[in-house]
């Protein structure tokens, strides 16, 4: 499960999505996932979900990519389905004993379920198709407005484009720690929950010192490279604004209005 997350990792391609300004597939991305939230009827969701499936099937990356995004938030869309439809009040559809199933819940559950599996999938697809550099350089430059009232844009970016980056090295590192564990006799599958608990320790522990020695090893090259910060570096490659990226943006704008609009 642990290599089915793909946020965080970038798939390499010359589609239209992966050729977008950075910091347009950063605000389209913003303005897809608030659209997600403001729809509250089946045709907004059909809207936002064919929507994010043709922006998707643009670029150009495998479908297995996004489906094995959402496994690891399988049963947290179980959970959230089943919670909805149990928990909300209105029509009941079925009754057993003091559990009732409503049709507002059942409706709710959908909308929550499609709302949590978008989100995953739009978040995956801005990752997959952004490199670490540019993604950077976007977050920075979106932030840069705020520098007047002492938001270190530079470093906020960097933190985050750092933090993206050794997700999948992360991910990769407990992986081969569970299997040396698993190898040595551990079992994390069997006992009660206080149990399963206490035996990710041996998990925990390695994964932690590997973090922070990866830290360590980060600092000592930027310092090495004499990093001093955001304050006079220059790009190889500016970012700029091209005629498709203007096109994008107002095609996002429009898809707001539009889902705004559905709720009437």
């Amino acid at each position: 499960m642990l290599k089915d997350i793909t946020i965080g990792q970038y798939y390499p391609g010359e589609s239209l999505i992966h050729r977008l300004d950075p910091r347009i597939k950063i605000i389209t991305t913003l303005i897809y996932m608030i659209s997600l939230f403001v729809v509250n009827s089946f045709p907004g969701y059909i809207l936002v979900i064919t929507v994010g499936l043709l922006a998707i099937l643009n670029s150009k990356i495998p479908l297995g990519y996004f489906i094995r995004g959402l496994k690891p938030i399988f049963i947290l869309i179980g959970i959230t389905f089943f919670l909805n439809i149990l928990l909300t009040p209105g029509i009941p559809l079925v009754k057993i004993g003091p559990i009732k199933i409503t049709e507002e819940g059942l409706f709710l559950g959908i909308f929550m379920s499609i709302r949590l599996a978008m989100l995953v999938l739009v978040a995956s697809l801005l990752t997959l198709t952004t490199t670490p550099v540019n993604f950077t350089e976007a977050i920075e430059n979106l932030l840069s407005p705020f520098k007047g009232i002492g938001v270190p844009a530079h470093e906020l970016a960097m933190m985050m484009t750092i933090a993206l980056r050794f997700i999948p090295t992360l991910l990769e590192e407990t992986d081969k720690i569970i299997k040396a564990q698993k190898a040595r006799g551990a079992d994390f599958e069997s006992g009660n929950l206080l149990k399963r608990a206490k035996n990710i320790i041996p998990i925990l522990v390695p994964l932690f010192i590997g973090a922070l020695r990866r830290a360590d090893e980060l600092a000592t090259a930027m310092e090495s490279r004499c990093y001093r910060g955001g304050e006079g570096r220059t790009r190889m490659k500016a970012l700029t604004i091209e005629t498709k990226d203007k096109i994008a943006m107002a095609a996002a704008v429009l898809f707001l209005v539009v889902t705004v609009m559905s709720r009437w």
